[in-house]
């Protein structure tokens, strides 16, 4: 099927610096998005919407990467076929009575499979992989696996939102959890606060984060394996709901907002798990990258209001996210007693950081080195960034209603990183009310029943303590 542009007429884009890191011969990293559907899938009408619907979102989307006559990146636009991006599988007919048809273990192998496998470059960097077998979660399963290069998760998950409709409503927009969070600060803002105090930290936190990026490693651990970074790494992907209620209820207990909350739980939950496998490693040198969009905005634009190029609204379309270097807090027997401390740790530390020139300036370091090493240079520093560090974490926000994709209602919705060279990735993101964590596990090595087990652990102990602290 082709498309109808004039491929003469549509000159190459350039891509952008963080795009050429994040598809390059140290680094290849995609975003799956996934949709549970709530009944079978139907995919009569699929080469429909991927021409009507999704192909028109952005040109990258119809574009391959190149390299002009100056050895420059760009973005080519091509004529796609969209059936060599089409994939159904098809599993084995054999299951036990007591299986009840579902295919839960199925559906993970394969989630596995396509994690470990690279895109062709000969075409635009994505796919759609119609997963037609039940789990307990869903009656079907959408995966769409794009590349990081296109955009970052902002980008990418609202792109496929805007190919949802709410299931009360198509003709109304979908809505967004309430927030009393504020902008990041701007930076004459914060040098206005304190300037000395500013300056000190940032300077600080700039120093450690270079030396993290090339020198310092975190410990081997329950959680990093040190394995060899040679290919993409083979992953298991798990996840937990949890009710934003519960959330929302510690945020009001303790005072603080919604993303410490969630902080707090998944570093308390990891030395839960760190320590069940390892007692002496819940002291361990341990660090979190903590992804933020760098956009001054709340909630999502329209995908047109992403891609015009004039728009000056801070919401534009590529990737536009820094990451934080969050030390995980050691687990200490008074800790394990008040887990609430991991809260407030990580609330007081991310603070921090988000107020310090520290990202601003590594963003400086790293386009000199592209300038003056290039951009392979520039990508080796990145993965030793993310090798060097336990695990990434990332968060999205979904609508609050129930959406629905040609006519299917969207059961759950949520997406996994994968590529990183890092044994554990965590992903957040809210819809209809509840909260989904999803970890991508390096297989073989860490424990996804377990990992788990101690996150849903440490949701329970940190309202058991918030609840005793309000009484």
């Amino acid at each position: 099927m082709k498309n109808d542009f004039d491929l003469e007429e549509i000159p190459a884009e350039p891509v952008s610096p963080t795009g050429q890191y994040l598809n390059s011969t140290s680094l290849c990293v995609y975003i799956l998005g996934v949709l549970e559907s709530d009944v079978p899938i139907d995919d009569t009408h699929t080469l429909s919407l991927l021409q009507h619907v999704f192909l028109p979102i952005n040109t990258r989307f119809s574009s391959i990467m190149t390299r002009d006559k100056n050895g420059e990146k760009k973005w080519m636009k091509v004529e796609v076929k969209l059936e060599d991006h089409i994939k159904v599988p098809n599993f084995p007919n054999e299951k036990s009575s007591s299986s009840l048809l579902l295919y839960d273990e199925d559906v993970d192998e394969y989630m596995s499979k396509i994690a470990m496998e690279y895109l062709p470059q000969n075409r635009p960097l994505w796919e759609i992989h119609i997963i037609k077998y039940p789990t307990r979660n869903a009656a079907g399963t959408l995966v769409f696996k794009l590349h990081h290069a296109l955009g970052d998760g902002y980008s990418l998950m609202g792109a496929l939102l805007s190919c949802l409709q709410r299931l009360d409503n198509p003709n109304l927009p979908f809505t967004l959890p309430s927030s009393n969070k504020k902008l990041l600060p701007k930076s004459s803002t914060i040098f206005k606060n304190n300037i000395f105090s500013s300056a000190f930290h940032s300077v600080s936190d700039f120093g450690w984060s270079i030396l993290k990026s090339s020198l310092v490693e975190d410990d081997h651990t329950p959680i990093r394996s040190c394995g060899e970074d040679n290919k993409l790494r083979q992953v298991t992907i798990s996840s937990v709901t949890f009710s934003f209620d519960h959330i929302k209820e510690v945020k009001s207990l303790l005072g603080v907002s919604i993303n410490d909350v969630l902080a707090g739980l998944i570093f308390f939950g990891i030395r839960l798990y760190m320590q069940d496998i390892d007692l002496k490693s819940r002291n361990s040198q341990s660090t979190a990258l903590v992804l933020f969009n760098t956009r001054n905005i709340r909630g999502y634009k329209s995908v047109k209001e992403m891609v015009e190029k004039s728009n000056n609204n801070g919401a534009s379309w590529g990737n536009r996210f820094a990451f934080l270097h969050v030390p995980i807090p050691e687990l200490s027997d008074s800790k394990y007693a008040n887990p609430l401390e991991f809260i407030w740790e990580a609330q007081k530390e991310i603070t921090r950081k988000k107020s310090s020139w520290a990202t601003p300036l590594t963003a400086m370091f790293l386009n000199m080195v592209k300038r003056l090493r290039g951009s392979e240079a520039a990508a080796r520093y990145v993965h030793s960034t993310l090798r060097n560090s336990s695990t990434t974490v990332s968060s999205i926000i979904g609508p609050v209603e129930q959406m629905a994709l040609a006519n299917h209602p969207i059961k759950g919705l949520y997406f996994m990183v994968v590529g990183p060279p890092e044994s554990l990735t965590i992903t957040i993101m809210s819809y209809i009310g509840k909260l989904r964590i999803a970890f991508g596990l390096e297989k073989g090595f860490m424990d996804k029943e377990k990992f788990k087990l101690c996150m849903e652990k440490s949701l329970e102990m940190i309202i058991s303590a918030a609840r005793n602290i309000s009484t």
